[in-house]
């Protein structure tokens, strides 16, 4: 009788414990292409923007933006060189700071990728090529990885910026090197899967997405001239696409949808559409548009449009996904990060302006906007929305502001 009371009470423990998924946050949303999944959220706002629920004034300098699980907030900052991560709760208050190593202070010093949290692990990687994995509940570090001593990683003008991805067992990152150049790990223990030389180019700020083909699975990133497409379990080249731009800026993350590929250069190279043929195994070009050559701010692809601000005509535009053709844009609140929620776009200009934009078959409405305080580089951050709320980090602080209709 005990063991059958035992078995009575552990079996319904069990079938809860395999229906609850494992929790995660990561980089512009659940799927990574700027979608959060909030409703009932304020279709205007007031003047002087949403109310503010509260903030926080002592992240130190840097660009990182936010990690928001159930019940905690993570992020990072850099103060006197030195970089911390910060959890707090949902009011804001601080429930640990821990540091982990000199933070990139050569250009544009401070902080850059977001942590991603997956689990009870959390994974960060630095400016300076520190890869680390630690506790969620204390910021403790289970295990490390220097990109650059142990994966032959080389250094970049603006310091790496890539936001990590994982994948069951696996954890991706681009050190760059020759021989290393993406790099699969064990996101338990750190150790390696497999490494793949990609198309030799060096890393190139770009946070990398996963697609699925007809039941495969593929890595795509940029690297300092190339799109290219790994599998996802070998790190085999599959394909590689030259993007004809010297520069190696590519602080955007591509976008795909229904067997088309969008890629971004910066500053003043344009924009690429890609379209996979041979089920996946290679791409033709299909246009180029001289907008969105950001740095960084990504784009949103709603309804068959893609949104987003560009660096040289400093204009928000409306552009169609299949043809490249514009269908709406203004010289105005650009450039800057986009992300969406409940059918709005939320923009956050590099200047500073918050704005509520409602997009439509043909173009998008300005609705609200306000401004956030700090100086011009310090909105670099991109907007993060959860559970109601909209987190804007700018310099030092970091505030939430209640955006819910509830």
């Amino acid at each position: 009788m005990k063991r059958l009371g035992l078995l009575i009470f552990l079996v319904p423990f069990l079938i809860q414990c395999q229906q609850d998924p494992v929790e995660n946050s990561q980089w512009r949303g659940p799927d990574r292409d700027g979608f959060y999944p909030d409703k009932n959220l304020l279709t205007e706002w007031p003047e002087k923007g949403p109310d503010i629920i509260w903030s926080y004034e002592d992240l130190g300098i840097g660009y990182t933006t936010v990690a928001v699980t159930s019940d905690k907030i993570y992020t990072t900052g850099t103060i006197d060189s030195t970089s911390y991560i910060y959890a707090l709760d949902l009011d804001g208050n601080l429930l640990w700071k821990k540091d982990y190593g000199k933070a990139w202070m050569v250009n544009f010093p401070g902080v850059r990728s977001t942590p991603l949290i997956y689990g009870n692990n959390g994974y960060l990687l630095s400016g300076r090529g520190l890869l680390i994995c630690f506790d969620t509940e204390n910021g403790t570090t289970i295990w490390s990885k220097d990109l650059y001593n142990d994966f032959d990683g080389r250094q970049i003008r603006f310091g790496i910026t890539e936001n990590l991805l994982i994948d069951g067992d696996k954890l991706f990152c681009t050190p760059g090197g020759e021989n290393a150049n993406i790099i699969a790990l064990n996101k338990d223990s750190g150790e390696l899967i497999w490494r793949s030389k990609g198309v030799g180019e060096p890393s190139a700020y770009c946070s990398p997405i996963m697609i699925e083909i007809d039941g495969k699975k593929y890595f795509i990133t940029i690297t300092a001239k190339s799109a290219l497409s790994l599998d996802l379990e070998t790190g085999e080249v599959i394909w590689s696409h030259d993007l004809d731009y010297p520069d190696g800026i590519h602080g955007n993350t591509p976008v795909y949808h229904d067997g088309y590929l969008f890629c971004m250069n910066g500053w003043g190279a344009g924009s690429r559409m890609l379209k996979m043929i041979n089920d996946g195994t290679a791409v033709e070009e299909v246009w180029r548009s001289t907008l969105f050559d950001l740095e960084h701010g990504d784009v949103i692809l709603m309804e068959g449009n893609i949104y987003g601000t560009d660096y040289t005509t400093k204009h928000f535009s409306c552009v169609d996904w299949k043809t490249g053709v514009v269908k709406d844009s203004i010289k105005d609140f650009s450039p800057g990060s986009v992300v969406t929620a409940d059918g709005m776009i939320y923009l956050y200009a590099y200047a500073g302006d918050v704005v509520l934009v409602k997009p439509k078959p043909e173009g998008f409405d300005i609705i609200s906007s306000f401004k956030a305080p700090g100086e011009k580089r310090d909105h670099l951050a991109h907007p993060v929305i959860k559970d109601g709320r909209l987190y804007i980090r700018y310099a030092n602080t970091l505030v939430a502001y209640n955006i819910s209709q509830i």
